[in-house]
């Protein structure tokens, strides 16, 4: 079993949760379900696997388009709080609490999904292959895989050493630095209430993948294709890419 790992604390997510899953995110949600439908060829009646859901920010915009819905995802904060928003909008998702690392499925979907930078937070490589591999697994032969990280080419471009913003209430500042040989982007976020001057102090890294070593993983790890793009418009992944974005199928 995997040992306990940060963002399975669910105190974390709550202070940081409103930071990361600002209006800004919540506001792009219909435009990259509308950009996921299309890469992956889904209507009405398919179905697609969420795979670190979150607060349901994507699913519920995918179920809107009257897919069958999956979201897994570590926390039930999270899974709460999709819950509640597809009652909202008047969708059904089905929500299952699990780890990425041990996850497994006797269903077979048309499709998978883990967006916004939510993939090498694990301690290992052979973590992140597993997590890759047990996706695979969930597909259908054919099925497409879109995944949506943060680069090492990225970090490298966009690299600053900290900043700070106001958001949700709070002010936050930020710190980065650099884990080995750009092997990793150590950050520290601090929190402080705007009102009670309450601070809350975190430090995560994320393994930092160039696009050609993750797609390289994607293939060692049951999928027989994977393309690069800069976008979800299959924009050249260059210097002028926004994101970093890889389609991959079964």
């Amino acid at each position: 079993m995997p040992k306990a790992e940060w963002f399975e604390s669910e105190n974390f997510w709550m202070n940081y949760g409103p930071i990361m899953f600002d209006t800004q995110r919540w506001a792009e949600a219909p435009d990259v379900a509308e950009a996921v439908c299309k890469i992956a060829g889904l209507s009405e009646g398919c179905s697609i696997l969420d795979a670190g859901c979150g607060p349901g920010r994507i699913s519920v915009e995918l179920a809107l388009k009257k897919l069958a819905v999956t979201g897994v995802d570590i926390m039930p904060f999270f899974l709460d709080a999709a819950r509640e928003s597809a009652e909202d909008e008047g969708v059904v998702l089905d929500l299952v609490q699990a780890d990425l690392r041990t996850f497994t499925t006797d269903r077979k979907f048309d499709a998978a999904v883990n967006l916004y930078t939510s993939f090498g937070y694990c301690d290992t490589i052979e973590e992140d292959a597993q997590i890759l591999s047990h996706i695979a697994g969930t597909l259908k032969e054919g099925g497409f895989f879109i995944l949506e990280c943060l680069s090492r080419e990225m970090a490298v471009r966009d690299f600053i050493e900290g900043e700070w913003f106001e958001r949700a209430g709070k002010t936050v500042l930020t710190e980065f630095t650099v884990e080995g040989a750009w092997e990793g982007l150590r950050s520290r976020w601090v929190l402080i209430d705007n009102d009670t001057g309450a601070r809350v102090d975190h430090v995560f890294v994320q393994r930092l993948y160039s696009a050609v070593e993750l797609k390289r993983l994607m293939l060692e790890n049951g999928f027989s294709s994977a393309e690069i793009y800069g976008d979800f418009d299959f924009s050249p992944y260059n210097e002028k890419a926004r994101t970093m974005v890889i389609v991959a199928r079964k």
